[in-house]
């Protein structure tokens, strides 16, 4: 039997905070308490001064992915080592078939590469074509293969973008099976259309690539896609919402009534679009990502965005390029490979600015980390919750521990860090993952393999029957 106790901490759950004593035992939370004792054998932690919270879970990452020509440089294991690094302990993947490609056969290769995955781990399957073979394959996946959630690309023409019609049979079979639809918000022939007319001004530096995807291009495709949504009765999750176009939508989606979730990324939340109009190209590419950073205004709105609860998960896109990668685009913006990192800096970076600044309390924070990810997607409370019968997926928080972040430092193998240089205070000084150090004071005791593939089932309401109820009892037209 392996049991580690946690001591004389304060636990953290997105519900309220209490000073109690944690008790893990073979892979599971056993005891919530206060003075346990800890079994002959165990290991101790000392957490006085400290908080104990669910370990993140970062709903958005892109290891190993084959993109743009080339393959990130973090594997699953080397990804998700880095995440529990810094207090990540499951994380949420895409699967993206290639045009054509069937979903099950994309859905192998994708687990057979995540086997090495030191973390705990699940799969969001990318919808990129429509026949009936997908929509049979997307019945196999939800209801064989534990997957509930579909992402649907609306950038990316002449590759892996939805059209309106994919968007629908998608949506609709999602309901069926009572998955959730997920959406890459960007119209994507205003964006093919945008790049060449950047380019024909001579603008062909990193500066071109947020010129070529402004905010309402992101706020359009957020507003079709949530129509669509509406219209099928179905709900619908909005990958990393970047723009007050954007936000507002679903904001306004929600004040009707419809179910709509955001997600935000830690990029987002801190950094601006100067970032492209440095002149050492090689740290200007280096940032480019879809959507790219903003202007400072937007920044706030995701802020007020979270704390209102319109915005609901924080993610960081981990899709790591070096910069021989990025290079593939030095005399053309569009061929830059879409990607930053993240993953090992995400929770002290959101405490430090969301918590420590008074944007956040500690029970949001634990929420938009990992609570309501674990909800929205149907891991809870197994995950995002420290109490009895939960995995035992932990970090214990050390809110006076500072450190710079900086690429000489990280796990991750990419060759830069968004973050550079920025001091935080709030870091993770122990990461539990199955009832198992696998950080430590600084140490990282990650293991290949180690990681589960998570199940997610699909959701007990059948949201297409909720649909028809509530055309029923909707009002109908005066008869005149």
């Amino acid at each position: 039997m392996t049991s580690l106790l946690i001591r004389g901490g304060t636990v953290v759950n997105a519900d309220r905070s209490f000073a109690c004593d944690v008790l893990c035992q073979d892979g599971l939370i056993v005891a919530v308490g206060e003075n346990l004792q800890a079994p002959s054998g165990a290991t101790v932690v000392d957490a006085g001064g400290q908080y104990v919270m669910p370990g993140g879970i970062d709903p958005h990452t892109h290891m190993q992915l084959p993109f743009m020509g080339t393959t990130t440089m973090d594997d699953f294991f080397s990804g998700t080592a880095a995440a529990m690094a810094g207090g990540t302990t499951s994380i949420i993947d895409f699967v993206i078939p290639n045009p054509q490609q069937p979903l099950l056969e994309a859905y192998q290769t994708w687990r057979g590469w995540a086997e090495k995955s030191a973390s705990d781990y699940s799969f969001h399957m990318a919808i990129t074509w429509w026949d009936e073979s997908v929509k049979r394959d997307m019945g196999t996946l939800v209801q064989q293969e534990g997957i509930n959630s579909f992402k649907h690309f609306m950038a990316y023409k002449n590759a892996i973008m939805c059209d309106d019609e994919t968007l629908v049979n998608s949506f609709k079979r999602a309901l069926e099976l009572g998955a959730m639809p997920t959406v890459h918000a960007e119209n994507g022939e205003l964006v093919y259309l945008l790049q060449r007319e950047v380019a024909a001004l001579g603008i062909t530096g990193p500066e071109g690539h947020p010129l070529s995807r402004p905010p309402m291009v992101e706020g359009e495709a957020a507003n079709r896609a949530i129509a669509i949504a509406d219209v099928l009765g179905v709900p619908i999750y909005v990958v990393h919402v970047s723009c007050i176009e954007s936000a507002e939508a679903i904001a306004r989606a929600r004040a009707r009534g419809q179910r709509v979730y955001g997600e935000v990324l830690a990029g987002h939340l801190l950094l601006d679009d100067s970032v492209y109009r440095d002149p050492d190209f090689a740290s200007a590419a280096a940032h480019v990502m879809s959507p790219p950073f903003r202007p400072k205004g937007h920044q706030e709105a995701l802020w007020r965005g979270l704390q209102s609860g319109n915005l609901h998960t924080t993610a960081t896109d981990h899709c790591t390029f070096c910069a021989a990668q990025k290079a593939a685009g030095r005399d053309d913006f569009s061929k830059i490979p879409n990607g930053c990192g993240g993953v090992e800096e995400r929770l002290a970076v959101i405490w430090d600015a969301g918590v420590n600044s008074g944007r956040l309390t500690p029970s949001e924070f634990v929420a938009i980390t990992s609570a309501n990810t674990a909800k929205l997607f149907n891991l809870y409370p197994r995950k995002g919750s420290v109490s009895v019968g939960a995995d035992a997926d932990l970090v214990v928080w050390d809110p006076q521990g500072t450190k710079t972040l900086s690429a000489k430092t990280q796990h991750s193998l990419g060759d830069f860090n968004v973050f550079e240089g920025r001091t935080v205070r709030g870091i993770p000084s122990h990461t539990v993952s199955q009832g198992v150090l696998v950080f430590a004071q600084g140490e990282l005791r990650a293991e290949r393999g180690k990681g589960r593939y998570l199940k997610r089932p699909a959701f007990g309401a059948n949201f297409a029957a909720a649909k028809l109820r509530s055309e029923a009892n909707a009002p109908t037209a005066v008869q005149r």
